[in-house]
């Protein structure tokens, strides 16, 4: 596996580290409980960091010193691309291997895999996760706007790999009309999680554990400190109810997983600031927390914890963090787009708002709250829609697939021989 940009052993929340970390840790793992070893192969942003990391039993993270020991711009891992590349062949001659086939993360990591496609001959599987084109369509700002660059590998990727990954039928639908993509090389496999580790608790518990209020009301969101997560639409949620409730005002709190924490503003990110600005602005700073980035060990406490959980992004190819928190049986409010469209059955598992509209959203928070049997009901729902998305049988999805490429690449062989 290729994931050059950001290891799945970094911390989530953080600038690149979110739902396709998850997805290729946790992905990996299954893979070697089902008997297929994986090198999993990232740039290390850590100058200490040793060259192998043992993830999981067949399992490996290979930390590759190329470019600043330092996190730094993803478009700027193009520049170091080259020697990635060179060091990842490297080690796999150093070590004597040889492998089956490249499963490729992200459009970066795309790009390596078909320079490494080259020199191997094996067959390159790949999964984008976000699409550089959806990202522009709901780009607010020249900041927010992905480069012609991306554009360019990206469709390159659509008709050069030999299979690509989607996690849903919109995805696939998204990357036909925007990258004139062939749907017969697409494959639909949705993405997992842990019912293990994401399942419902006693919410007093969680809280308490977390050092919470037992008697708030605690509206959760958790993502990446950037614009298309939408976390500006909870924060104006929550002014618009304080006026429209001013009783609750000291009774509900928004809490935001990911980024930094209240006493780093000097680390914060733009958006982070930006956020920071707006609930000053709205007075309501003081009910308001960020809470940084947390481990994902203490993330199915925090949607347990939570009153309401909230993904107001403005695109998710599918939603990791909506699937965790249904997982739990938590009470999701989310918009209705991309793949969390798909995942969540509205009045079911969950409830749906326009994309970027805060009104929306504080009704919604404010019926499910005063609707206790509404709120048992998506309960129930939400954990028995997750039961369909457990790692075991995505894994096994994602191995048949394994198979049948590298069927097909013997037979080609043979056909050559």
């Amino acid at each position: 596996m290729l994931s050059v940009h950001s290891s799945p052993l970094a911390r989530l929340g953080g600038k690149e580290a979110g739902g396709m970390n998850v997805y290729v840790r946790e992905l990996a793992r299954e893979l070697g409980r089902r008997g297929i070893p994986v090198d999993i192969f990232t740039r290390s942003q850590e100058r200490h960091a040793p060259t192998i990391e043992p993830l999981a039993c067949g399992v490996r993270v290979i930390n590759l010193h190329t470019g600043p020991a330092a996190p730094y711009e993803k478009d700027w891992v193009l520049t170091y691309l080259p020697e990635f590349v060179s060091r990842v062949r490297c080690f796999a001659e150093g070590e004597d291997l040889s492998y089956d086939l490249i499963h490729s993360h992200y459009w970066l990591s795309g790009e390596a895999a078909l320079r490494l496609r080259r020199s191997w001959g094996v067959p390159v599987l790949h999964m984008f996760h976000t699409l550089g084109a959806m990202k522009n369509s709901i780009a607010r700002s020249h900041e927010e706007t992905e480069t012609s660059q991306r554009i360019a590998i990206e469709r390159k990727l659509m008709h050069e790999a030999n299979a690509v990954v989607a996690a849903t039928s919109l995805d696939r639908a998204q990357m036909v009309w925007n990258y004139a993509a062939n749907p017969e090389r697409i494959r639909i496999v949705p993405c997992g999680v842990d019912l293990q580790r994401f399942q419902p608790q006693v919410q007093t518990e969680a809280r308490t554990r977390l050092g919470l209020a037992l008697d708030e009301e605690i509206l959760l969101c958790v993502g990446r400190m950037e614009p298309l997560k939408g976390m500006d639409a909870l924060i104006r949620a929550l002014a618009l109810l304080a006026q429209q409730e001013p009783a609750q005002r000291a009774r509900r709190r928004v809490l935001l997983v990911g980024g930094e924490t209240e006493d780093q503003p000097a680390a914060w990110n733009s958006e982070q600031r930006r956020l920071d600005t707006l609930r000053h602005q709205l007075g309501i700073a003081d009910r308001v927390t960020f809470l940084g980035a947390q481990p994902q060990e203490l993330l199915p406490d925090y949607f347990a914890a939570a009153n309401v959980v909230a993904v107001p992004s403005h695109y998710e190819s599918f939603g990791m963090a909506a699937l965790e928190a249904l997982a739990c049986g938590a009470l999701v409010i989310a918009s209705n787009v991309g793949g969390l469209a798909l995942t969540i059955e509205d009045g079911h598992s969950g409830l749906f708002i326009p994309v970027d509209d805060h009104v929306a959203l504080a009704t919604q928070i404010s019926r499910v709250l005063g609707d206790p049997e509404l709120a048992q009901t998506l309960r129930n729902g939400a954990r028995q829609r997750a039961n369909e998305y457990g790692w075991p049988s995505i894994a096994r999805r994602i191995s048949g697939l394994y198979h049948e490429l590298v069927e097909e690449k013997s037979r080609s062989w043979a056909q050559v021989s």
